[in-house]
């Protein structure tokens, strides 16, 4: 079982930067892969930006350029760095944990809302 407990959500102006964490615990778990997903009002949940254990990272097109998700490994912990925030990138972001045997897990999510 894995608990995910996020953090750093909040209101922001655009244009400003933020940053979410998101710790890892639990028992009898390797990780997979960890990162962001995030659903904004009226639209389906999406990937925002994921990495793997080997550090590998995958991340959405239209955040690339302005995101940035990096991992501590010894803290099981994920970051995601959000520079240049646009009203569109208001939603409720989700934690995503998927163990190396294929189970995965979300976070309960934190709401990031852009605006002046």
């Amino acid at each position: 079982q894995v608990q995910l407990v996020e953090s750093g959500g909040g209101l922001v102006q655009p244009g400003g930067s933020h940053r979410l964490s998101c710790a890892a615990s639990g028992s009898d778990f390797r990780l997979g892969a960890m990162g962001w997903y995030r659903q904004a009002p009226g639209k389906q949940r999406e990937l925002v930006a994921l990495i793997t254990s080997a550090g590998s990272t995958n991340t959405a097109d239209s955040v690339r350029d302005r995101f940035a998700i990096s991992r501590d490994g010894a803290k099981n912990t994920v970051y995601l760095q959000m520079n240049s925030l646009k009203a569109e990138d208001t939603a409720v972001y989700y934690c995503y944990f998927l163990t190396t045997d294929f189970r995965d897990y979300w976070g309960q999510g934190t709401q990031v809302t852009v605006s002046s």
